[in-house]
This record gives C-alpha cells, sequence and structure tokens, in this order.
C-alpha cells in the first residue's frame, strides 16, 4: 500500500450530466481543450498544458465574490475504455505565491456523470494542511466545484439526453 504524505487529502466530486462520450473526448484531445483557458508549451510530451484562472467563489458568506487565481492546468492523454473515457489532469499556480491548492489526479467522464478524485495539497505544506483541515478545505473543494461546473457546460449533451 502507498503511503500518501499527510499534507495531501483526497479529493472526489461528482457531476450528474448527459454528456456525448465521443463529442467529450473531442474537446479533450490534442489540446483542443481551449475551454481551460490559453494553450502554453507542455511539460511532457503526449500532455497538454493551459494557462487559466482557476477560481473560488465564496458561496455561503458573500455569493457574487470570487477570487482568482492564474494557474497552469495540465491534462494527459486521454484513456478511453467501454462507457468512459479519462484523463489525468492536474492544476497549480503559475507564479511563486501559490495561493490555491496544488490538485493532481484525473478527469473520468460517463455517459451520465463527470467526476474529478485525486489529491490535492494546500499552499503552506504541513501548516497549511492543518489550516485546510480546520476550515473543510473551502479552497480545494470549491476550486474542483468551479472546475466541474465548468467542465459539465463545456460536455453537457445538447439535447440533454
Amino acid at each position: 500500500m502507498t503511503r500518501v504524505p499527510s499534507h495531501l487529502t483526497p479529493l472526489r466530486l461528482t457531476q450528474p450530466i448527459p454528456i456525448d462520450l465521443a463529442a467529450a473526448a473531442r474537446l479533450l484531445d490534442n489540446g483542443a481543450a481551449d475551454w481551460l483557458g490559453t494553450p502554453v508549451p507542455a511539460p511532457h510530451p503526449g500532455s497538454h498544458r493551459f494557462l487559466t484562472d482557476l477560481s473560488l467563489p465564496i458561496r455561503e458568506h458573500a455569493p457574487s465574490l470570487t477570487f482568482k487565481k492564474a494557474a497552469f492546468v495540465d491534462l494527459g492523454e486521454i484513456r478511453n475504455a467501454p462507457g468512459r473515457c479519462e484523463v489525468d489532469i492536474g492544476w497549480r499556480s503559475s507564479s511563486l505565491a501559490p495561493l490555491f491548492p496544488v490538485f493532481a489526479g484525473k478527469l473520468v467522464l460517463e455517459p451520465d456523470r463527470l467526476y474529478l478524485e485525486g489529491y490535492y495539497a494546500p499552499p503552506g505544506g504541513e501548516f497549511g494542511a492543518v489550516l485546510d483541515r480546520a476550515f473543510l478545505n473551502i479552497a480545494a473543494r470549491g476550486t474542483a466545484r468551479w472546475f466541474l461546473g465548468k467542465a459539465a457546460e463545456t460536455f453537457r449533451r445538447p439535447d440533454g439526453q
């Protein structure tokens, strides 16, 4: 069993939506995922990188308040299987001021839902992890929820079927 460092926290969020997997795969493949932001040179062959603004909406306390942070979103190669496709995904701050958590995991698309699962590391190492747990993972979960909402808008079947 692989030991996960204590400052890493598992994250899994699901968004039920009808998806046309073939159309969604085209939106993820060959760097065509411009819905993620501006394509920039990728760090690894076969991957794609986008410069985007990750958002953290503060829903409960101030619904119109959103924190934004420039970030790199990396996509790996798409893996297709019967009834699903998945892609490795990660994001991190594009600057030396990491105000948002670093995330590494996968985005999985199925005909009736999409989900994001992996691990995130809050800024600040062990100290940041203690604060993150105290505040119920607000930054990581909020950013991931925002990302899934953006992905759902992109992948939702136009006919809703």
